[in-house]
């Protein structure tokens, strides 16, 4: 009977330690130290035990292992050899086959939450000889540490999962730019570009002017080349800012930047990121195998890859310190009218009711 007691409460032991080890190698140490910092009792509690790392793991890993080889020894000894065989077996699939396959319960949340501080107590005392075996262990085997990810396609998966994901905190609009930036680089500039039949392109001997400026800007863009003669002969590029500051009257071949790049219609959008960084010009003119132009791309078709928006208004309006103030003054003014707008509701509210009030006491005193 003593025999018996004494392998339940090694098996007990065995099975808590076991739950223990699942329960913190489920939570990431990350997570609980985020959930502690923001005051969560339950994280706090978990995270003392959780931040000793390997030293935790050699604690459990030492509990097991004795109690497990205590009730292996014991079973041997008490019991005929098929049924302790069998009994071994069965504590073997159930604790190490089964039980760290299972989802995180509220059971094991419960024990881990109540052996908590104790383990915490032993951690203390005995981490200058954990943290000894711990060395020799690190120093003994390679560390190798793999997230489980082989190519583009298993990352572009995990964000997917991470959108569905209970206790997702990045925003949809995180993840859908970080899955755009990993598939924008696929892509030719071919697919992205304006083509030559959309293309607005500037005389160089063109003046400067109302009329041309309110052309250019209708069209929504702010870069243009600039051609000779003809289309197809290129001599440099006009940028919608430099007309601002120019005197109207002159032409454009005066304030036009005579610097042209060029990029193939089949090379890869991360190349032609690169080029523009590299270059810190943001439109080259698009050629085929023939040197044809047969379009244009700039930074903005590039950058709307990754974000997956479309970039509406491509006029830079950051650089002109009126411009900036002027978009600053009217979202304040907006933001006041929309606080002004709900004080009146409110007020009218309130006289509505007031007057119901009114009619109701003036029925009862008749």
């Amino acid at each position: 009977m003593i025999v018996m007691v004494i392998t339940l409460l090694i098996a007990t032991i065995l099975f808590v330690s076991l739950s223990l080890l699942k329960t913190y190698k489920r939570i990431p140490l990350r997570e609980l130290k985020r959930q502690a910092r923001t005051g969560d009792k339950i994280a706090q509690l978990f995270y003392r035990p959780a931040s000793y790392g390997m030293s935790l793991d050699i604690l459990l890993w030492f509990i097991i292992g004795l109690s497990g080889s205590s009730i292996a020894v014991i079973l041997s000894r008490t019991l005929p050899w098929p049924i302790a065989i069998l009994l071994i077996l069965l504590i073997i699939v159930f604790g190490f086959g089964w039980m760290p396959d299972t989802q995180l319960t509220r059971f094991g949340v419960k024990i881990a939450e109540f052996a908590a501080p104790g383990i915490h107590w032993v951690l203390d005392r005995c981490q200058p000889v954990l943290k000894s075996i711990g060395h020799l262990l690190k120093k003994s085997r390679a560390v190798a540490v793999h997230t489980g990810l082989f190519s583009k396609q298993d990352l572009l998966d995990l964000i997917d999962q991470q959108k569905i994901q209970i206790d997702n905190r990045i925003t949809k609009d995180e993840l859908y730019i970080a899955a755009h930036a990993l598939t924008f680089g696929e892509k030719k500039v071919l697919e992205v570009m304006t083509p030559h039949s959309q293309m607005k392109g500037v005389a160089a001997t063109e003046l400067i002017g109302p009329v041309l400026m309110g052309e250019l800007h209708d069209s929504g863009h702010s870069r243009f080349p600039v051609y000779q003669d003809e289309e197809k002969n290129i001599v440099g590029m006009l940028y919608l800012r430099d007309m601002l500051k120019a005197k109207a009257g002159g032409f454009v071949k005066s304030i036009m930047r005579p610097e042209v790049f060029y990029v193939h219609e089949n090379e890869p959008l991360a190349r032609v990121l690169d080029a523009f960084i590299k270059t810190k010009h943001h439109l080259f003119l698009v050629v085929n195998n023939f040197e044809e132009i047969v379009g244009v791309i700039t930074i903005e078709d590039v950058v709307e890859q990754i974000v997956g928006k479309q970039i509406i208004d491509e006029f830079d309006t950051y650089e002109d310190i009126r411009a900036v103030a002027h978009m600053q003054a009217a979202k304040k003014h907006s933001k006041q009218d929309e606080a002004v707008s709900s004080e009146l509701k409110a007020d009218t509210a309130d006289n509505e009711e007031a007057k119901d009030s009114s009619k109701s006491n003036k029925h009862k005193q008749q």
